[in-house]
């Protein structure tokens, strides 16, 4: 049985990963400081709580589960807050990611795979965005995971690793089973937030920015539906194990949807309409940003199946109904 440690495993994607590959047969363990993450996501292998800036915690848990892949989730992932706070940003995604990297030299552990982000691109020159178009991020979030790319492409040449970097595109929608979803507090995702207008009297969703140069108004996403993420992990992950060198995949699905056609899907699906404010661009929101998922369908055998809109709504609004229920 493969032994996969997940760094950040009690987090959204990254608790959707852990279902994807014990399903897949893997052994799974979690690290997770539990910050950002939640204690009752962690259902497929035991947790080791511990903190990436916590450099012998870290080594520790390398040394103990002694893993055949490691894949790393923990960071933080709100672009409005990493302008507010960049230190945040540059400390827990950069430098978590590089006592990450020594620990992994220090116990001979070479295969990881490294969630990185689409926002590392910045300003897109053309689309879709293909894995060979220049990173220019905007955002110091962006521009924290493009450090630890760097640092990916630096220790592999130097010492040896395998490494995968994974850019997603917007993450979203909830396992298909329902056994786990999306949560976050304060909640900033675009479709949990777009369903509460819905759902909830006296909620509102504010769509920021109307004037973006695009067929609405409204920025453009690509939304990706968590378990084709997943399954993605997977893939990549056998793919780290037999092969050398650093790698990047991007991962979306080839089809932007705008904020209103977003809305207009959560109507659909819920029967309601959500409570809409029109607000102001955020800074470091850039128009549009639609992948080419080319290189991973032809490498990895990778391609979405649950990423239509109206999919990744239902599954989201399935996952928020439960939770009303159980309280």
């Amino acid at each position: 049985m493969k032994n996969v440690l997940v760094i950040g495993g009690a987090g959204y994607v990254g608790s959707h990963c852990c279902k994807a590959f014990a399903a897949a047969g893997w052994k799974v363990t979690t690290f997770d400081n539990l910050s950002r993450g939640w204690r009752e996501a962690v259902k497929w292998g035991p947790l080791i709580e511990g903190d990436l800036l916590n450099p012998q915690a870290i080594s520790a848990a390398v040394r103990d589960v002694q893993p055949d892949l490691i894949a790393h989730f923990a960071a933080f992932a709100y672009v409005g807050e990493s302008v507010a706070r960049p230190e945040l940003y540059y400390r827990n995604n950069s430098v978590g990611t590089l006592n990450l990297l020594d620990a992994m030299v220090e116990h001979g552990v070479t295969p990881l795979l490294f969630s990185s982000t689409c926002a590392s691109y910045g300003v897109p020159l053309q689309l879709p965005i293909d894995e060979r178009h220049p990173q220019v991020p905007i955002n110091p979030y962006g521009e924290s995971k493009l450090v630890a790319e760097r640092m990916l492409r630096d220790y592999t040449a130097a010492h040896g690793l395998r490494t995968v970097a994974l850019r997603y595109f917007n993450a979203a929608g909830a396992d298909i089973d329902g056994e786990i979803g999306e949560r976050h507090e304060p909640e900033t995702h675009a479709i949990p937030l777009a369903i509460e207008a819905a759902i909830t009297p006296g909620a509102t969703f504010t769509v920021m920015g109307h004037d973006f140069d695009t067929r609405d108004g409204s920025a453009v996403r690509d939304y990706i539906h968590v378990a084709d993420l997943a399954a993605a992990h997977v893939a990549a992950g056998e793919f780290a194990l037999a092969n050398q060198g650093s790698h990047v995949f991007n991962l979306g699905t080839g089809v932007g949807t705008t904020v209103l056609e977003l809305l207009a899907a959560v109507e659909r699906v819920s029967g309601y309409p959500p409570v809409v404010v029109m607000g102001q661009r955020r800074t470091g929101d850039p128009a549009a940003l639609v992948a080419s998922f080319a290189k991973a369908k032809d490498v990895l055998g990778w391609a979405p199946r649950y990423s239509e809109i109206d999919t990744i709504v239902k599954t989201a609004l399935s996952w928020r109904m439960q939770q009303v229920a159980d309280v």
